[in-house]
């Protein structure tokens, strides 16, 4: 008598094994986990790679808006990406008729680098009118050469005509009035001959404070020195009283 052995594992689940299949069980179940798992590590990012920033851009649009209102003042169309902001400026000043000075970044700056998108937005800050540098010195140093002689002279209208008339002026006021004229006369031969000013411009109300400063400030001193009554230190004495 022959007794049947009891295969193991049934013809079924061998035939499963010999084509390759995995046998349910939680060995299996953890092995698949891994591969699975190490499929993922494996295969790198799920993004697609990013696309090149500005490869596709032909033009640019730059949108110009008003530094405090907010408000949209001009769009220049169609910049291409090589331009600079020299460029957009010139482009600017035909559209609106505005003259851009002073600018917080060079002209010479790339459109392209400044640019996150295809919409490009600059504020503009209206400063008022310019003037040239070249005006300004010569407006402020003009100024006190005028306004000193004025005092000098002593007209009618700034002292009493008898007094200007009857006092003696000592040479120390004549010697002051010529060392202020040659102070000034030197500013502007140098602005005119030997600085060289390049082509940049200031606000018109800049120019104001600076006269203000130096007209102001040499009417104060001339009024004094060349007054009918002045009288130099070196010529007090101990027992003199001046008013």
């Amino acid at each position: 008598m022959f007794r049947r052995h009891k295969p193991s594992t049934p013809e079924h689940k061998k035939d499963f094994a010999v084509h390759g299949a995995v046998l349910p069980g939680p060995q299996n179940d953890m092995r698949s986990f891994f591969n699975l798992s190490q499929l993922v590590l494996c295969a790198g990012q799920l993004r697609s790679p990013p696309i090149l920033r500005h490869s596709k851009i032909t033009y640019f649009e730059v949108e110009i808006l008003d530094a405090q209102s907010k408000r949209q003042i001009c769009v220049v169309d169609k910049v291409p990406p090589s331009s600079t902001l020299l460029d957009v400026k010139h482009k600017f000043h035909k559209a609106c008729k505005y003259s851009v000075y002073g600018p917080y970044l060079k002209d010479s700056v790339s459109i392209q680098s400044l640019a996150v998108s295809s919409i490009i937005t600059l504020y503009f800050t209206d400063l008022g009118q310019q003037v040239s540098w070249t005006t300004v010195f010569l407006t402020e140093y003009s100024g006190p050469l005028l306004i000193y002689l004025l005092f000098y002279i002593r007209l009618s209208s700034i002292y009493a005509e008898e007094e200007s008339m009857e006092s003696f002026r000592h040479p120390v006021v004549h010697l002051a009035c010529f060392c202020h004229c040659l102070h000034y006369v030197r500013h502007l031969l140098e602005t005119l001959f030997v600085h060289k000013i390049s082509g940049g411009h200031t606000p018109l109300k800049n120019m104001i404070k600076g006269c203000a400063f130096y007209w102001g400030f040499t009417s104060w001193i001339a009024y004094y020195v060349n007054h009918p009554r002045y009288t130099p230190p070196c010529m007090y004495h101990e027992n003199d009283i001046v008013f």
